[in-house]
């Protein structure tokens, strides 16, 4: 089983910065893809951002430019950092990894982090 745990969510006003971490941890194999996804109040969990394995980083188009998706291998942690925060990116964000060969994968779910960009 594998547990992933974000951090660093809380309120900022527009413009503003926030990082954003989760760490997996238990009894895993390698972790293939890790993202970020959020769901707005009223509205369809959405990804974000996407990290492979190898660093290969990809955005949705609202967030290019403002948002950095990184990881540590080492550490099983993947990272976004959020710069120029507008009220439209308020929401819950949910850190997504999946572990294990292909014909054997999995996926795992944070439980979610509040981030909250007053104007």
């Amino acid at each position: 089983q594998v547990q992933l745990v974000e951090s660093g969510g809380g309120l900022v006003q527009a413009g503003g910065s926030l990082r954003l971490s989760c760490t997996a941890s238990g009894s895993m194999g390698s972790i293939n893809n890790m993202r970020w996804y959020r769901q707005a109040p009223g509205k369809q969990r959405e990804l974000v951002a996407s990290i492979s394995s190898g660093g290969r980083p990809n955005y949705v188009d609202s967030v290019k430019g403002r948002f950095t998706i990184s990881r540590d291998n080492a550490k099983n942690t993947v990272y976004l950092q959020m710069n120029s925060l507008k009220p439209e990116d308020t929401a819950v964000y949910y850190c997504y990894a999946d572990v294990g060969p292909i014909w054997s994968r999995y996926e795992y779910w944070g439980q979610g982090t509040q981030v909250t960009v007053s104007s």
